[in-house]
């Protein structure tokens, strides 16, 4: 979703993001990956220029989640130490530790993009179940028949991506 990172508009994404998670049934990741859409879209809104347009993407990967924000500041982010008693400055700090990894791309004259990842929860990983025996009808010839499961939830050859506007 493309959207102007504005805070009233922070947390209505905040909000969409959290929907989505539900109805893909991650429901565990919600506090981890709301919070850091809230940082990076926090990061947008107090350091990119030449606007505070940007575009928040999640995608479901086989084995993760991927969130990402896209600006068009080409300016990679710095995490630095924060003083002790700073009320700023510790919003990448927070997403490294609450993610599986992070990090930063230049898109080269057009901005960057900032992207973290959750590991999914094993329970919404796609159930494997133990190989059924095929009923023969002639007893020389038994073959095994391998049961594949799909769990529409997560594509195997495509990421997911939410089509909800913003």
């Amino acid at each position: 979703m493309e959207l102007q990172a504005l805070p009233s508009r922070i947390g209505q994404v905040r909000r969409i993001v959290s929907a989505q998670l539900r109805y893909w049934h991650l429901d565990p990741l919600i506090d981890r990956a709301a919070l850091g859409v809230t940082e990076l879209l926090t990061n947008v809104h107090r350091h990119a220029q030449p606007d505070k347009t940007c575009t928040v993407e999640i995608e479901l990967l086989l084995d993760r989640l991927m969130v990402s924000v896209r600006d068009h500041d080409p300016r990679l982010p710095v995490v630095e130490d924060a003083e002790t008693f700073a009320t700023c400055g510790r919003g990448l700090a927070m997403v490294a530790a609450v993610s599986e990894s992070w990090g930063a791309r230049p898109e080269g004259e057009s901005g960057k993009v900032v992207w973290f990842t959750l590991p999914t929860p094993s329970s919404v990983r796609p159930a494997t179940r133990p190989p059924r025996r095929a009923v023969a009808d002639k007893p020389a010839h038994r073959f095994a028949e391998v049961a594949h499961t799909v769990d529409l939830r997560r594509p195997e050859h495509a990421p997911a991506r939410s089509a909800v506007a913003g």
